[in-house]
């Protein structure tokens, strides 16, 4: 990252960073960054985070040492909250109006990074809207949600929001080989990732991913009404979602490692070991969900490219849509954790000829 830089690191977002640059000259109390994983949020809020923090910096040097240690989250004013759980509960919002109430270590404001603001506890809900709407003068409090449900609307119109789209295909590639990526590996990895650069990274490591997307095409066609095959193919899929995790399993072993080692040098309190482990199974979770939508987003084309033609599935028309009906539905239920093996199950018998 170059000296006076906060957006070196982050893909994309052009408007983003022009709104946040003119923000940070005269920073408002809170600030709702809007958009999904692999966006670029969080490396924004670090930015941010940096630039706010700088602005009283007179020194060049101090400067640049204020911006490069917010961007990699390790200044003492740069407080970052994660929920541990599915959703952010009383305790960690009680340690959010903590933060902001302690007085800035170094500079004249701190700031406070609220990961996964779109779902919180009911109790939690109420104290944060607290400490927003009655907010200490020293903090700006920076939210990261990747949506907006009804919960947390009134957090929301407290707080300036700031979009994060989906990155394009081109910002995608362009990234990946950047990172020193095969250009077809990039390609590949790109359209998998649903504009999420953090995906589209894990996958340009994955040898297995194109061997996994010719599956998933493969189900249509080869459901023939019996509940072996579907039997079959829940478990041909699921093992391919297990050699998914392969690259994410090995950098998570990678990071217990680097763990162990501080542990060894200072010791094991305050090392964080817990929450690593609870971050680890919400990235593996996700993972497999990722997994999913992406597998039914393959599938859910070639229906699509059986009713121009380009398949030579043997349903009709009306199947095709309700097939695609079914997948969607899917979809959808992914959001509310449901049982991997039945809902893969239950979609192939839908899909299957003579499914209901």
């Amino acid at each position: 990252m170059s000296d006076l830089d906060p957006w070196a690191s982050l893909v994309g977002q052009a408007e983003a960073r022009a709104r946040l640059d003119a923000a940070a000259r005269a920073p408002v109390h809170a600030y709702l960054f809007l958009g999904g994983r692999g966006s670029g949020s969080f490396t924004a809020a670090l930015g941010f985070a940096g630039l706010i923090l700088a602005a009283s910096v007179e020194d060049g040097e101090a400067r640049s040492r204020t911006m490069h240690l917010a961007s990699e989250a390790k200044h003492p004013d740069v407080v970052i909250v994660e929920p541990q759980g599915a959703a952010l509960r009383v305790s960690e919002a009680e340690e959010i109006i903590k933060a902001g109430l302690r007085t800035p270590v170094e500079g004249e404001r701190k700031v406070i990074v609220v990961v996964g603001a779109e779902a919180m506890e009911e109790a939690a809900i109420g104290k944060l809207l607290k400490v927003i709407e009655e907010p200490p003068p020293s903090a700006v409090f920076v939210l990261l949600a990747e949506e907006v449900p009804p919960e947390i609307v009134t957090i929301a119109s407290r707080c300036v929001t700031v979009e994060f789209g989906p990155l394009s295909l081109a910002e995608l590639e362009g990234a990946l080989t950047d990172d020193g990526v095969d250009p077809a590996r990039a390609t590949v990895a790109a359209a998998a990732a649903g504009g999420d650069l953090d995906r589209a990274r894990l996958l340009a490591t994955d040898d297995d991913l194109v061997e996994r997307a010719e599956l998933w095409r493969s189900v249509p066609g080869r459901l023939d009404g019996s509940g072996f095959m579907v039997s079959e193919l829940v478990n041909e899929v699921r093992a391919g979602m297990n050699r998914a995790q392969g690259p994410l399993e090995a950098r998570h072993e990678l990071e217990l490692e680097q763990l162990e080692a501080r542990v060894e040098q200072l010791g094991e309190r305050g090392s964080g070991r817990a929450e690593l482990v609870a971050k680890h199974k919400r990235e593996i979770r996700r993972l497999r969900s990722d997994e999913l939508r992406f597998g039914l987003a393959t599938m859910a084309r070639v229906y699509r490219d059986h009713l121009v033609g380009g398949s030579d599935l043997a349903i009709g028309e009306r199947a095709t849509f309700e097939a695609l009906d079914a997948i969607q539905a899917t979809a959808e239920n992914l959001i509310r954790n449901p049982n991997e093996a039945l809902l893969l199950q239950q979609l192939f018998l839908t899909l299957s000829p003579g499914g209901d």
